[in-house]
């Protein structure tokens, strides 16, 4: 437990210095078989990129070290609760550990929790409050995408 406090200090550095100039207060550390892979500040201000979160961005910084997606044996550490997002795409990379110092609850009535988002996405698609829809449009000739896919990784292309 020492070892996790230790990183998500590192976590919460990044973040501080982070807002000392002039960005959001989020930080995060990707971190595999104890040493620091990554580590990226929050970019949404300087960006103008609402995808560039400091989870994700730790995730693009790893794979490009490791020279791959798959982060399987990487623990997240985080300055604040990760939304859906970063959740979702640390799932999608095989990261099964994360840690963070601020929760949802904490960063509510500072405008800085996605509790709300997470509540909408557990909900059936049609009452989310974003408009989805499923519309299954096929090209004449290439009827099935995904299994042209799966031939093309079967044949090593």
């Amino acid at each position: 437990m020492e070892q996790a406090r230790g990183f998500l200090a590192c976590a919460m550095e990044l973040a501080y210095a982070n807002l000392e100039g002039g960005g959001r207060p989020f930080g995060a550390v990707l971190v595999k078989d104890g040493k620091v892979i990554a580590k990226a500040a929050n970019e949404i201000v300087q960006s103008h990129d609402p995808t560039a979160h400091a989870e994700m961005l730790a995730i693009r910084r790893a794979s490009q070290t490791l020279g791959s997606a798959n982060l399987e044996g990487c623990i997240m550490y985080a300055s604040g609760q990760p939304c859906p997002m970063c959740m979702g795409a640390m799932r999608l990379a095989g990261i099964r550990q994360v840690f963070f110092a601020y929760s949802n609850e904490d960063g509510e009535p500072f405008g800085l929790s996605t509790a709300a988002i997470q509540a909408d996405l557990a909900r059936p698609l049609a009452e989310q409050s974003m408009m989805i829809r499923h519309e299954p449009v096929r090209l004449a000739g290439r009827e099935n995408m995904y299994a042209d896919w799966q031939r093309q990784q079967h044949s090593g292309h």
